[in-house]
């Protein structure tokens, strides 16, 4: 909470702002950009689908967070910023549902070719994603935090569980030890280096080294927490406990 309160009451830097419509523009530009090229990656076959989904999974929530860098400080940055994953999220729950026809989507975001899988995972990440960008935005470290645990954790675990052979969980047969540290280490790698980013922005308050700490208690909690045998719902549970451990760590 102490960090929370330093960071609501600073003056963010203005040298990376623009015009917050002209950041959003940049931002939707930045991330569809991303996704139409993982789309065209997995289509073409040159990354087969599990692959390209956990990337998308990875990459799209750094490169979003870090585009909040170029928004002011107004009333309207966050709801403005948020229009970005909730537009993405709605397009995901519509090729979902069949209304609109994206054969390349499909194949990017599905393990299987079935579109209605879009409708669990990538639906949950883009709910997350819009729900912690209103909440927390850059007031605090919170909401970045939970959110890079989504990307980097659970992103990183199926990673490094498919490659990495190791015994399976007694409390959870389809996920192993290698896949809960790449969990903890990715979650935690990647909330780190965005973070670290931030406060050499000088968004949040310095040391970065008073941050490792709290960061090294989340990542571990959202490990046990993604460790649980829960088809789908990791996106959620995992994130929602990061972020209230941020909220009582950070």
């Amino acid at each position: 909470m102490g960090i929370i309160a330093k960071a609501s009451h600073q003056t963010h830097p203005q040298e990376f702002q623009v015009n917050n419509y002209i950041a959003l523009v940049l931002t939707f530009a930045l991330s569809l950009a991303f996704l139409r090229m993982m789309d065209f990656i997995a289509h073409r076959g040159w990354m087969d689908s599990k692959m390209s989904r956990k990337v998308i999974h990875i990459g799209t929530g750094p490169l979003f967070v870090l585009c909040w860098l170029l928004y002011r400080d107004t009333p309207d940055a966050r709801w403005l910023a948020a229009l970005v994953p909730f537009s993405i999220t709605v397009q995901f729950a519509l090729i979902g549902l069949g209304v609109i026809k994206d054969e390349a989507s499909v194949k990017a975001m599905s393990r299987t070719g079935d579109p209605k899988e879009i409708l669990r995972g990538p639906l949950f990440y883009g709910i997350m994603f819009v729900v912690l960008t209103l909440i927390f935005w850059k007031d605090s470290p919170v909401g970045i935090v939970a959110l890079m645990m989504l990307c980097g954790g659970d992103g990183i675990a199926d990673m490094v569980g498919r490659n990495v052979k190791s015994p399976k969980l007694s409390w959870s047969e389809k996920k192993s030890i290698a896949g809960s540290i790449g969990v903890f280490g990715g979650g935690w790698i990647l909330s780190a280096l965005v973070l670290f980013i931030y406060v050499q922005a000088g968004v949040f308050p310095a040391p970065f080294s008073s941050y490792l700490l709290p960061l090294t208690w989340i990542a571990l909690g959202a490990t046990i927490v993604e460790s649980l045998p829960f088809k789908d719902v990791d996106n959620i549970t995992a994130t929602v406990v990061a972020a209230v451990m941020g909220w009582f760590l950070l």
